[in-house]
């Protein structure tokens, strides 16, 4: 039998994408409770979240969905990392900036539990990656996309989308127009 460098790719591809979904399941979490869903997309689905991006950006003026989208469709697989909107029913403890869960839930702000651990998810998740030598790049234009496709369980109020990509040059660098502005400069 030989096997092809493309064969290769895709194989070596998704079993990293599936290592980085147990990485970011398993990864520390500062609550102690799992908020944490996974989701490995390919193939069809793929190129709904492709399309999906487009269409966003296309929308919203943000040339960021269509730069993305473009390396979504040049990637093997997507692996979707976000966190549910779970609060703790904590009396007192102000790291979300509000007195309370019950207070941080009525201005719908996320608890600073769930969206730390998605950080400690994600970031287990792409050294993973990078262990096996797999491009990669972390974007929440994917997430947001993903998202409104419905690609997570409903509870999932925040998501980012990690592209995959095996070649001999990273197609997560030099990628043209989108970048995002800090409007901190701009004041």
């Amino acid at each position: 039998m030989i096997k092809s460098i493309d064969e290769t790719k895709t194989s070596a591809g998704l079993i990293v994408a599936d290592l980085m979904a147990a990485a970011a399941l398993t990864a520390p979490k500062a609550s102690g409770r799992d908020t944490i869903r996974t989701a490995i997309v390919t193939g069809e689905d793929k190129d709904k979240l492709r399309d999906k991006m487009r269409a966003m950006g296309e929308a919203t003026g943000q040339l960021l969905y269509t730069r993305d989208a473009g390396n979504v469709d040049e990637s093997i697989a997507v692996v979707l990392i976000g966190c549910t909107g779970r609060y703790f029913g904590m009396d007192k403890c102000g790291m979300c900036g509000f007195e309370s869960c019950r207070d941080c839930r009525a201005a719908g702000a996320r608890c600073v539990f769930t969206v730390t651990d998605l950080g400690i998810a994600v970031g287990s998740a792409v050294s993973v990656a990078a262990d096996h030598r797999i491009d990669n790049r972390v974007m929440f234009s994917v997430g947001r996309a993903a998202l409104k496709l419905g690609f997570l369980p409903d509870d999932v109020v925040n998501c980012y989308g990690i592209p995959l990509s095996i070649s001999s040059k990273s197609i997560f660098f030099d990628r043209g127009p989108g970048a995002v502005i800090d409007v901190d400069s701009e004041v």
